[in-house]
């Protein structure tokens, strides 16, 4: 391997963990990036910083976990602050020297400086969350400005997480997020399908300018559905580990130690009835031996009513999502995040609960930062249409000629997916079909109307027009004469990379029967 290593740096910043993982230009593995007294593992950075006024001690990461149990930790020691960057709903509780925004300020700073040198870095994609993906955002500007790397994307974390594992674009999804702090549920559909564009990533700087106020690639997240959480995580599963064994605990290693066994407990390897030892410190500052089984800590989960409150939560979930026209059937998949979701019983549980519906789980950590550098490989700043195409068609109901639209205006170009239409004949014994296209007007005409002579938009506007190109029109020519109402066509559209509106026309047998260009859009 080259001693220095050119690629794309992806950053993930949670609640708990934050994942710096790194792709090698000319490779597609993952690297999960280690840092000396910042990564408590390999790739995960604990999301935590720990800063002194007046000294200006900062450590961020296991360093900074280190400091917690400290004097004065109350004021210095700061965490479970991403969730409160960019939300304007959530009430601040300000006991810290430093707020939410603040401190995520000096994590990722920090962080940032501290990458190993031996990874070039050409691009940075960072993560977002769907919910104040606005207000993140504009942090995330601000923040980046100072950053020497000539690329930076932004994707949202439910679309990397579904990318990550290869869900289709247009599929809803269902992802149940346990981690450290907080259940998160959230049902969405993802950007892209039925012959709109893919998800991509949004660019803030491009070729060392910053471009997030003029991208053409606008924000395009993936649509919230339905979401509901509560303020559980696992570290309220560590304490009731904590609790059962030795109640009272005095000792914030105890729980460090709980969460050990909590992760050997998860893996779907261990026995249900073997017990494993753990050592926590008692009253006397003196090391017990406890054990514990799988058996043992699904019966704490269990008595502490987790599950319970999982179906509660579910249940919110699904509630609003059939408010929303979407049921379980509508779903494409259900994903599990965060290390809490390993849990054999949490599997079982939804599993159960949600049997039809295929359940993925991707490694817990990485999956949001390995769907982040999916959706980023070469990216590029790609136009966008500034109006809609359409092709004319005939309803033989009603014996009129109308318009449908193959893209739509904001979409990007050129198109990496083909879009599909399937012609019917709209007589008998048809030989020729005509493909004629349309524009919609570049601006809508707005309808405006006079109070009190002062000029006022009136309240229904008019539809955008679409308009007949002048350019020839295309006639294909099949060798079967067709019955009316029978599929005779399949019509592939895309746009090049010259702006080239082309279709590739096949029979219903599959056989080629040409491609054509039928015109440039701009």
């Amino acid at each position: 391997m080259e001693k220095n290593l050119s690629g794309t740096l992806a950053i993930d910043l949670g609640n708990t963990n934050t994942v710096v993982a790194f792709q090698y230009e000319k490779d597609m593995n993952l690297i999960l990036v280690e840092i000396p007294n910042i990564t408590s593992s390999p790739g995960v950075v604990p999301t935590a910083v720990w800063f002194e006024e007046p000294s200006k001690i900062l450590k961020i990461g296991s360093g900074a976990l280190k400091m917690r149990d400290s004097s004065n930790s109350d004021l210095f020691f700061h965490s479970n602050f991403k969730r409160l960057i960019g939300n304007p709903i959530e009430k601040i509780k300000q006991k810290n020297i430093l707020n939410p925004t603040e401190s995520g300020e000096k994590f990722f700073k920090f962080l940032w400086e501290n990458i190993p040198q031996k990874y070039l870095i050409k691009r940075l994609v960072l993560t977002a969350p769907i919910d104040t993906y606005k207000g993140y955002r504009e942090w995330l500007v601000n923040l980046c400005g100072e950053f020497s790397v000539d690329e930076i994307a932004l994707v949202d974390e439910p679309t990397a997480a579904s990318l990550g594992i290869n869900i289709p674009s247009g599929s809803k999804i269902m992802t149940l997020d346990i981690g450290g702090s907080t259940i998160d549920m959230n049902i969405v559909k993802i950007e892209g399908g039925e012959g709109k564009a893919s998800p991509i990533a949004e660019l803030l700087k491009f070729k060392g300018n910053d471009v997030s106020s003029i991208s053409k690639q606008k924000i395009r997240c993936a649509e919230i559905i339905s979401k509901t959480g509560s303020k559980i995580g696992g570290k309220d599963i560590d304490q009731w580990i904590v609790d059962y064994l030795m109640p009272n605990n005095k000792y914030a290693i105890n729980l460090s130690k709980a969460e050990e066994i909590k992760c050997k407990l998860s893996s779907s390897e261990i026995k249900f009835d073997t017990k494993y030892p753990i050592q926590l410190l008692t009253e006397e500052y003196q090391e017990k031996d406890f054990y514990l089984s799988r058996e043992i800590f699904e019966k704490i989960i269990i008595k502490n009513n987790l599950l319970n409150h999982l179906n509660s939560l579910l249940k919110d979930l699904l509630n609003i999502a059939r408010g929303k026209f979407c049921t379980v059937d509508d779903l494409n998949a259900i994903i599990l995040v965060g290390g809490g979701t390993q849990i054999p019983l949490i599997k079982e549980w939804i599993t159960k609960k949600i049997p039809k519906i295929q359940i993925k789980s991707p490694p817990p950590i990485e999956s949001i930062a390995l769907g982040a550098l999916a959706m980023t490989p070469g990216v590029k700043i790609k136009d966008i249409l500034n109006k809609g195409l359409s092709i004319r068609l005939f309803n033989r109901r009603d014996q009129k000629h109308f318009w449908h639209p193959i893209f739509c205006k904001g979409q990007t170009w050129p198109t990496e997916n083909p879009y599909k239409l399937i012609v019917q004949a709209s007589k008998n014994n048809q030989e020729i079909f005509e493909i004629i296209i349309g524009e919609t007007k570049k601006q809508r005409e707005f309808d405006v109307i006079f109070e009190n002579g002062l000029p006022k938009l009136s309240e229904v506007q008019s539809e955008e027009k679409v308009i007949k190109w002048d350019k020839k029109s295309v006639k294909i020519f099949v060798k079967d004469k067709s019955k009316i109402g029978e599929d005779n066509l399949k019509l592939f559209f895309k746009i090049n990379s010259k702006a080239d509106l082309l279709v590739k026309c096949l029979d219903f047998q599959d056989q080629f029967i040409g491609e054509y260009n039928l015109g440039n859009i701009s």
